[in-house]
């Protein structure tokens, strides 16, 4: 996976100006995975997640399920 023009977007969970995460949306229509990344290092790996699994990352995050 390529994610150098993938539009990258910083999670509005990230508030605290440490542990920052980003994530790609555009990907997941057209392969299925949604690219995630940690934004202070732009340039370093993604993880490519199947989209259904990132959707319940984020729904166990919104409903407190999922805790840092």
């Amino acid at each position: 996976m390529t994610t150098g023009s993938v539009r990258w977007i910083k999670s509005t969970y990230s508030t605290n100006g440490g542990s920052c995460v980003e994530w790609a949306p555009g990907i997941a229509s057209s392969t299925g995975t949604v690219p995630v990344r940690d934004s202070k290092n732009p340039t370093g790996p993604a993880l490519a997640l199947p989209a259904g699994a990132f959707a319940a990352f984020v729904s166990g995050v919104k409903t407190g399920e999922i805790t840092n």
